[in-house]
């Protein structure tokens, strides 16, 4: 007669404590976070584009989050992305009629990424953008930059960080407007083309 062993557990797979992290592809993706402007609405646009390392490859595992105004450059004071209803707890996410400006979105398996929000207003002195945070892989700290849309080229021109930069460290900055009417902007961690980043005090 053949026993079984069950004084101890048998193999079971790798625990996160017990593998090299961060995994910020747990917990804190939530469904829909790319659609930061309600479904539907018609002034919507598309931002998206690739994360990549110093050698240009795809990151598949990073997150990005992304902040912007609304298209008159106010600061959005409504209930976040992640409401949860009162009597069982469960996750209900937007409620797909305010705008709230932040989105988070991981890259998928070939390093992409997306978001659908409402076309950012000027603030100040600054040209319209998207604030953006990225965690990846291999950073001990994430990183901040900003998305600005072509467009408005004076407002581009008379922006205070923008001015600061040469011609091609700004180009980093800028993205592409694509014949979909979608925008293109990839994030290049280090090496050549590498995203202008920001530090905070």
């Amino acid at each position: 007669m053949t026993r079984t062993d069950t004084s101890g557990p048998g193999p079971v797979p790798p625990t996160p404590s017990q593998t090299v992290g961060p995994f910020y592809g747990h917990a804190l993706p939530f469904p829909g976070g790319e659609d930061i402007a309600p479904l539907g609405h018609p002034d919507t646009i598309t931002v998206h584009g690739y994360v990549l390392d110093g050698e240009g490859r795809p990151l598949p595992d990073a997150l990005l989050e992304v902040w912007g105004p609304a298209p008159d450059g106010t600061l959005p004071s409504v209930d976040g992305s992640m409401r949860r209803d009162p009597a069982s707890g469960g996750f209900l996410g937007r409620n797909g009629v305010e705008f709230t400006g932040f989105g988070r979105v991981p890259t998928d398996a070939d390093g992409h990424w997306y978001v659908r929000t409402l076309r950012p207003g000027a603030r100040g002195q600054n040209a319209p953008h998207l604030s953006v945070c990225v965690f990846a892989r291999g950073l001990l700290v994430h990183l901040f930059t900003r998305i600005y849309l072509p467009g408005d080229e004076d407002a581009l021109a008379a922006d205070p960080l923008l001015a600061r930069l040469d011609e091609e460290r700004r180009g980093t900055l800028i993205a592409a407007r694509e014949d979909s009417g979608a925008y293109r902007f990839d994030i290049r961690l280090q090496g050549e083309g590498e995203t202008v980043f920001l530090e905070f005090r």
